[in-house]
């Protein structure tokens, strides 16, 4: 690809882009959310037309009017938000639009066979062909993704941060499968803001920055991490966690109390104390029932045992408005479609929690609501400007930011975060842990799911070690290291 502009109204997503692929290599794709990688890749998949620049394919310039073009030579894309049908089975996700049939009639048990060989080839044999996608966990939806992409004559393989709902058998054994691919001279561009999955994985990397090139064909093995940051951000920044300011007062009552907590075949037992000011963590392994438990406590699922308090106010058990009321907020793992709007304004997504304090006998007060939720998206940073645009169009990162911006102005007692930076680049993730810790100075209670061991230690006070639905071990994070949570995780040992 070379040259390669696109423009949407108002802005120039793509300002002259150059990356070069070669085959049986792993090519990482950097850049911070909005540096334009993901238009990148939908140029590359013929989703978007670019309106300027060439590809070039096997030596020879082509043009890629639409997606099947794309997949016809071979390219084929995994996007960080998954576009399985839900209502599908996994053999029907895995060869649709390529349907297998004979004489008009579908070869159903052709199409079983050959997603049984995928799926095992993927090292996923558990997951059965004849399953309805819907009811499968993120994880399996990942690998059903990767067996749709590999039931094509796969040259070009394009990975869009695919190791985020994976735990860490998961991941090595996604490293694993694409050594296999490579081996096989298969290309790889691979997308992801975890720089250790860049040193274990990659060959050469290319950087973005603000929608042009700023660095491509850069070995791994020769590019320290600092430089990768510097060229991303354009100044240097230490990966840190921000000072823990000052010491929790835990003999006050708590803000959030959760009693014998159970969730039927899910989780149970579970007991939770966080006080103002506290920032408590859970770790655990994907599937251990972290998410469930957060949503639990927020209503979202009705529980059959166990009971959550804020302030000393029992709550209804499977009731979000409760909780709201109480003054609870939850940033959700599936961001897109649990906790935006996609097609409405940003403006509208950062007040749709709080659209009381803008009526006035019966009528919304616009401009009041608008001054808001810019004063707030400014304070937050968040790219491009404009609270009129729909949040749909933003960057993974600059999403996350707008449902935060929601809950401050709710002004929460107590905050839910779950991956609050699954997706986000390294500049993005430093400003939101300075957030999070200024929110817990100010007296919120804070709860923060998370799959890397390093962001629950740096960021917690607190940690609650979670593996197979229940909890195995609580301490405060300075007791703990990451080998001791992987071991707790993995083993489940009660310390």
């Amino acid at each position: 690809m070379h040259g390669i502009v696109k423009e949407f109204p108002g802005v120039r997503a793509l300002d002259g882009v150059d990356l070069d692929v070669r085959p049986g290599e792993v090519h990482c794709l950097l850049g911070q959310n909005g540096a334009g990688k993901s238009t990148l890749i939908k140029v590359l998949s013929a989703s978007y037309q670019p309106d300027e620049g060439t590809i070039r394919w096997d030596g020879e310039e082509v043009s890629l009017p639409t997606p099947v073009s794309a997949m016809k030579l071979g390219i084929s894309t995994i996007y960080q938000e998954l576009d399985l049908v839900p209502g599908l089975t996994v053999a029907e996700n895995v060869f649709l639009g390529h349907e297998l049939s004979r004489g008009g009639i579908s070869q159903t048990a052709t199409a079983n066979s050959r997603t049984r060989a995928l799926l095992e080839r993927l090292g996923h044999p558990e997951i059965s062909a004849t399953r309805l996608v819907e009811t499968l966990s993120p994880a399996s939806q990942q690998i059903v993704s990767m067996a749709r992409a590999l039931s094509h004559e796969t040259k070009l393989l394009v990975l869009d941060e695919p190791s985020a709902v994976l735990d860490g058998e998961e991941v090595e054994n996604l490293f694993h499968v694409m050594e296999g691919l490579t081996a096989e001279g298969v290309a790889i561009v691979y997308i992801s803001h975890r720089l250790e999955e860049i040193r274990r994985i990659g060959d050469r990397i290319t950087v973005l920055k603000d929608g042009a090139t700023v660095a491509t064909g850069l070995p791994v093995s020769e590019t320290p991490t600092s430089e990768l940051i510097r060229l991303m951000t354009g100044r240097s920044i230490e990966y840190v966690f921000p000072d823990r300011t000052g010491r929790v007062d835990t003999s006050t009552d708590p803000v959030l109390k959760v009693e014998g907590l159970a969730l039927g075949g899910t989780f149970s037992g579970v007991d939770l104390e966080v006080h103002a000011g506290e920032i408590v963590g859970l770790a655990g392994l994907v599937g251990a029932g972290r998410s469930e438990i957060v949503e639990t406590v927020y209503g979202a699922r009705r529980a059959t045992a166990g009971t959550v308090t804020v302030d000393g106010k029992k709550l209804r058990r499977g009731s979000v408005s409760a909780a709201v009321a109480a003054g609870m907020g939850l940033c959700p793992e599936e961001r897109k479609s649990q906790g935006l709007l996609l097609g409405e304004p940003i403006s509208n997504n950062v007040t749709i929690s709080s659209m009381g304090r803008f009526a006035r006998w019966g009528f919304l007060r616009r401009g009041d609501e608008k001054s808001e939720a810019e004063r707030l998206t400014e304070q937050l940073d968040v790219r491009p400007r404009g609270v009129t645009r729909p949040v749909g169009k933003l960057s993974g990162g600059n999403q996350q930011k707008v449902v935060l911006a929601r809950w401050l102005l709710r002004g929460c007692r107590v905050l839910l975060l779950d991956e609050p930076t699954r997706g986000v680049d390294v500049g993005a993730r430093s400003e939101i842990y300075a957030l999070i810790r200024s929110l817990a100075d100010e007296g919120v209670a804070v709860v923060v799911v998370s799959s890397e061991v390093e962001e629950v230690l740096g960021l917690a006070d607190r940690v609650l070690v979670v593996r197979e639905g229940r909890v195995v071990h609580e301490s405060a994070a300075t007791e703990l290291d990451e080998s001791r949570v992987l071991d707790l995780v993995m083993e489940g040992k009660v310390a």
